[in-house]
């Protein structure tokens, strides 16, 4: 054989490899809940609350991803005369992700909007608060939004989370 065809197989054989391997990386991060930047892609549902462990101006559960329950202080609101209503709030996740259990702290920014006293939309943006989980979101960073279905009458998550 020659040094040529040695070359050539050698060659051949890297370049296939290469493909090989890129192509399992390609297909293993479509495949991943992890983006680009790191920060895990988390979802799920908002249901009635069912939770009533600690005092507050609200609580709901959440389920998918996370598992649990959100708790929530009013810390101001204000409604404006076009039927929109705001409101901030400290709140506190007490629950599991992947099974193990955990707790961090958010701050609520809620906007809604009634014509006629009909919901006409509801969503808020929930950044979790630097430095506030335990467990396993020790670490955590990220943010949560919540958003209602007002026709179809539920209400889903989504967000991110960095560890």
């Amino acid at each position: 054989m020659s040094k040529h065809n040695n070359r050539a197989r050698v060659a051949t054989r890297r370049f296939f490899g290469l493909t090989i391997a890129f192509v399992a990386l390609f297909f293993g991060a479509l495949s991943s809940p992890v983006s680009a930047s790191g920060a895990t892609q988390v979802g799920g549902t908002i249901t009635g609350s069912d939770c009533d462990a600690i005092a507050s101006d609200y609580a709901f559960r959440i389920d998918g991803s996370l598992e649990g329950c959100v708790y929530g202080t009013i810390t101001s609101s204000r409604s404006h005369p076009s039927g929109t209503y705001q409101e901030v709030a400290d709140e506190i996740f007490i629950g599991t992700y992947n099974g193990e259990p955990g707790t961090f702290a958010m701050t609520e920014f809620y906007t809604e909007k009634r014509v006629d006293g009909v919901l006409v939309f509801a969503r808020c943006k929930h950044p979790i608060v630097t430095g506030s989980g335990t467990g396993v979101f020790e670490g955590v960073s990220g943010r949560l939004d919540f958003k209602d279905d007002v026709v179809a009458g539920t209400s889903e998550y989504k967000g991110h989370l960095s560890f």
